[in-house]
């Protein structure tokens, strides 16, 4: 098999979604699996990211609250991984192929030159590019 992408660019599905870090738990469950999505980036009220939310993060909260080891309802921010795993745009395809592998994440988002998150990669994208 042989991956026809050069750089992340080529890698990523452009315009990922974002979630205030504020949202409530229930408002980030409904938000990912309406749009089928198996993570998102959490932003401060200024923009920023903050970290990541995830299904995994979600389920966790859930198998806590109903073990009691939690009541609280929480927010995003409370549940969330507190880091954006990220490459640049003209990150090379087998450096983004390795930092999932090294970093054993399911999801590397792209920034541009400025910092801005434009776009996710997942696995899924990488094997949709093998041929």
């Amino acid at each position: 098999m042989r991956l026809t992408a050069e750089i992340a660019r080529d890698l990523m599905t452009p315009g990922p979604y974002s979630i205030a870090d504020v949202a409530t738990v229930e408002q980030a469950t409904a938000f990912l699996t309406d749009r089928g999505f198996g993570a998102a980036v959490a932003i401060d009220l200024a923009g920023h990211p903050v970290g990541v939310v995830t299904k995994t993060d979600l389920l966790v909260h859930a198998r806590e609250r109903d073990a009691k080891i939690t009541t609280e309802p929480g927010t995003v921010r409370d549940v969330m991984t507190p880091a954006v795993f990220s490459v640049r745009e003209e990150t090379t395809a087998r450096s983004v192929v390795e930092q999932l592998i090294t970093l054993n994440v399911h999801h590397l988002f792209v920034v541009d030159r400025t910092g801005v998150v434009v776009g996710v990669i997942s696995p899924m994208d990488v094997v949709r590019r093998l041929v």
